[in-house]
């Protein structure tokens, strides 16, 4: 059967302060995590605020495997203004260094900006040069930090929304610790889901999992969307994937912190038993 451990992201408490949900998620049956970086959840570039959120994570028993890094439409390391991308690393940095503080294995971060829409050859390939030059900075910074940085793939109408460019800014980031974050809502709606195990395989270090119905960036618990589950872990077992599975669901209004886990246990339970269908099926074909 696969070990692969199957964390949450606090993201679905986005608006709630971190300090008052982790007990709830430890309670709720999860130790492992991916933290939000959004300023209500966790203030990253307060360290006081990032030092009490690591403590209470120690003191529950509870593991930050992941960070994920602050986007935004002004977060735009691509840049063709040079202020804005000074801007935009500074930001990285200091989401780095609060992941560094948290003890994370891993900063997730979008390669590209919250930008729709495609520019002219000339500007996109510069845009791609910026990215890269800019990556490769926070890379070097997290390496002294201990840290691994996966490059998580986009909305397909974002700005560096496809697989190819995920594999352009790989092979252009200077340093080695480099990997990559497959987000399965994204490839399902960019339509590579089921190609894209095998395109990042040599770097993929992570997935986020959440389903959709193809229509939207709905975050859905999975098996709830038009996704196929047993065919994503069938490739990712082919693959010899050695991750782990950060369940990333929407949270919005009107629904309690204990229905959010709820949701969130269902979508363990239901990839859970895929697993182990697959691990019997692995087991009765080496027979």
């Amino acid at each position: 059967m696969n070990d692969w451990p199957i964390g949450i992201s606090t993201g679905c408490f986005y608006k709630t302060p971190i300090i008052n949900i982790l007990k709830g998620i430890r309670d709720g049956g999860f130790t492992i995590l991916e933290i939000c970086s959004f300023p209500d959840h966790l203030p990253y570039h307060d360290k006081d605020a990032v030092k009490q959120a690591r403590d209470e994570i120690n003191r529950l028993g509870l593991e930050a495997f992941s960070f994920h890094a602050p986007f935004a439409s002004h977060i735009d390391i691509t840049s063709l203004d040079e202020e804005q991308r000074h801007h935009a690393l500074a930001n990285l940095i200091a989401a780095s260094e609060a992941a560094a503080i948290l003890g994370a294995r891993h900063i997730v971060i979008h390669p590209g900006p919250e930008r729709e829409g495609k520019p002219p050859a000339e500007e996109l390939y510069q845009r791609m040069k910026n990215g890269a030059e800019v990556l490769s900075i926070v890379a070097t910074h997290c390496r002294k930090l201990g840290l691994q940085l996966l490059l998580e793939n986009m909305l397909p109408h974002l700005l560096f929304g496809h697989t190819s460019d995920i594999l352009y800014m790989l092979g252009a980031i200077k340093e080695t610790n480099i990997g990559t974050c497959l987000d399965t809502g994204h490839a399902n709606l960019s339509g590579e889901i089921y190609n894209v195990v095998h395109k990042m395989s040599g770097h993929l270090r992570m997935i986020h999992v959440n389903d959709n119905n193809g229509d939207w960036d709905a975050h859905l618990v999975p098996g709830e969307g038009s996704i196929d589950w047993n065919r994503i872990i069938h490739e990712l077992t082919k693959s010899n994937f050695n991750g782990a599975l950060i369940l990333e669901l929407a949270g919005s209004d009107g629904i309690s912190p204990s229905e959010m886990l709820e949701r969130a246990r269902r979508g363990r339970q239901f990839i859970d038993d895929i697993c182990h269908r697959e691990a019997v099926l692995i087991s009765s074909q080496d027979l």
